[in-house]
């Protein structure tokens, strides 16, 4: 049974196949993911009595690798590089091992990941705010995984920034289209940058150019410090385990980044269940990230604006949806304000 590496400095190693990653597997179970809308396949497997969830990353079943160019390369490197052992102890992550995964030799790059099962801590689906406390910690666990890895070295380097304002742009609907992939997120994202320009055209023509071409907004953050972002903070992926960790699955969008673009994105994707306003969490986040010993002051309002305007890049199109609503006009105002800084 794969048992969790402590040692901080050990090498990782890759298992040559999903057959050597989970020998001696008892059952196999293909698992319906409740909030998986990325294609890829998960199944449920039994090692020496303890239940597993094995993923299989491959581009050619999610469109997200597809999108953002990560191909899978992403979470490999991130566990060669033994960047997951530098975590902070309030992460609680669950891979335990990788396998490469090219079943047809074709030189996908696909990968296998097998994973503690912590599906009892995650947050449940719905559409209830979660609790205050839950969130902040929540917001506290996300500052301290970004002051760990303050202006890190190049082993944070996975997926560029570019790249991660691409996933959920105008491209994403006309590239799924073109290979006749199916996917039903990638129409949507599509119908939703048709509808964001007819609902907010004052932010529609600031935001769609750049959702289209993130490079001004990608230089614009300048020389405003970086570090880890996870790349999908949802409450899809987080949880809180019976010590009061977060729990955080799903690492296949990590890389360097402006600490407040994970937290623009937390503030956006989970919009309807923040149990306070934004201004609040921003507060809140910012609070966190100064108690774990980062000074903000110099660089904070600029690379907050940017994030904010980046927050509308990346759900523009899910906004568009509610119509010209309280929540439109929120992120409308936060892009207008920072068009100045482009």
């Amino acid at each position: 049974m794969p048992e969790p590496t402590t040692n901080r400095t050990a090498t990782r190693t890759v298992s040559a196949s999903v057959d050597e990653l989970i020998a001696g597997a008892t059952e196999r179970t293909v698992l319906e993911a409740e909030d998986g809308k990325s294609g890829a396949l998960l199944e449920r497997v039994v090692i020496g009595g303890e239940s597993f969830v094995l993923k299989h990353i491959d581009v050619r079943d999610d469109w997200t690798l597809r999108a953002s160019g990560a191909f899978g390369g992403t979470t490999l490197e991130l566990w060669l590089r033994g960047v997951l052992d530098r975590l902070p102890d309030c992460i609680n992550q669950p891979i335990l091992a990788v396998a490469h995964s090219d079943p047809d030799g074709i030189g996908s790059r696909g990968v296998a990941v097998l994973m503690r099962d912590v599906g009892e801590w995650l947050v449940p689906s719905g559409d209830d705010p979660i609790a205050l406390s839950q969130h902040l910690g929540f917001l506290d666990h996300m500052a301290a995984m970004h002051a760990a890895f303050w202006q890190a070295g190049d082993e944070i380097d996975l997926m560029p920034m570019g790249n991660r304002y691409l996933v959920l742009s105008p491209w994403l609907a006309s590239t799924e289209a073109a290979i006749c992939s199916g996917a039903f997120i990638p129409e949507l994202v599509g119908r939703g940058w048709e509808r964001f320009a007819e609902v907010a055209p004052r932010a529609s023509a600031v935001v769609t150019p750049l959702a289209w071409d993130p490079a001004a907004l990608v230089v614009a953050y300048g020389s405003t410090p970086t570090t880890l972002l996870h790349g999908n903070w949802k409450f899809g992926n987080l949880g809180s385990d019976a010590d009061g960790r977060t729990v955080v699955i799903d690492w296949e969008d990590p890389g360097r980044g402006p600490c407040t673009v994970e937290l623009a994105w937390y503030l956006a994707i989970n919009s309807a269940r923040l149990p306070q306003a934004k201004e609040d969490a921003i507060t809140a986040y910012r609070d966190a990230l100064e108690r774990h010993g980062i000074t903000t002051e110099p660089w904070w309002d600029r690379q907050l604006a940017l994030a904010l305007l980046g927050g509308l890049v990346h759900f523009g199109w899910e906004k568009a949806f509610g119509g010209h609503d309280d929540e439109m006009v929120w992120w409308e105002e936060r892009a207008l304000e920072a068009r100045a800084l482009l």
